[in-house]
């Protein structure tokens, strides 16, 4: 099996939930194919960044060199896991894929995008169209949009400021080190005023799928009357596809 390089600490809560679904992965794979107990799961490095520092750090859309630092920061944790001898990387996080074609600027590993993998398990689910929710910085950026274009597929025209500040400070509140008791009403209450019929919605911040817990590990999945893309789920399945790929 390959070395993986888990990239996590924004936040912490989605972080340890990549790990826990990429082992159970792994081993409902290699149970399947009759291999005793113990069950093998690949070797795993996490290197964690601290969300705190990283938010204080974001630039702004459109100004590369405000962005430099951020960037840094990432690269910084990419290149600590390729010296730690992993096979390719993932980010746990949806934020910093916006900014992935900077951060990874000599990085040699590999790394499994989460754009890639979530708009080809949106494409599986037929729709045409796509409501992406996540932290402001997925929200205000083009990147989900533009690659599910390449699927036939259409994403929402942004939404308006009023309303990216409310899904930030719901993911702020309600999900941050898990998903709170209030998190799923709110988070649907604000699919019913912003997602058409047939519309998949993207749960594009990794700690959105925390307030479906029966549907971790489900990349595509409906829940009071939507159809979801859980982008994490797709993003641990690509990595286990290329983790056992010499398995």
């Amino acid at each position: 099996m390959k070395k993986i390089g888990i990239l996590g600490g924004v936040g912490w809560a989605s972080t340890v939930d990549y790990y826990r679904a990429i082992a159970e992965g792994a081993s409902r794979h290699f149970a399947k194919c009759g291999h005793g107990s113990p069950l093998p799961i690949p070797q795993m490095t996490i290197e964690s960044v601290v969300q705190a520092h990283t938010r204080a750090l974001r630039g702004m859309a459109g100004d590369e060199d405000s962005w430099a630092d951020f960037d840094a920061v990432f690269r910084a944790a990419l290149l600590t896991l390729e010296r730690a001898g992993c096979d390719f990387g993932i980010i746990a996080s949806n934020t910093p894929h916006a900014r992935l074609h900077a951060i990874q600027r000599g990085v040699t590993m590999p790394i499994l995008s989460i754009f890639d993998a979530t708009a080809k398990a949106t494409a599986k689910t037929g729709a045409e169209k796509a409501l992406v929710l996540g932290t402001s910085v997925t929200m205000e950026a083009r990147n989900y949009a533009d690659r599910l274009s390449v699927e036939g597929i259409s994403a929402n025209e942004r939404l308006p400021q009023p309303e990216i500040a409310k899904m930030q400070s719901m993911i702020d509140t309600d999900f941050y080190g898990g998903a709170s008791e209030n998190a799923r009403g709110r988070l649907l209450a604000y699919c019913n005023r912003h997602a058409t019929p047939g519309t998949a919605i993207l749960l594009a911040c990794t700690e959105l799928p925390l307030a479906f817990p029966n549907h971790l590990d489900d990349p595509v999945f409906k829940a009071a009357g939507h159809l979801f893309v859980n982008p994490s789920a797709a993003h641990v399945a690509a990595a286990l596809t290329e983790a056992l790929e010499e398995g």
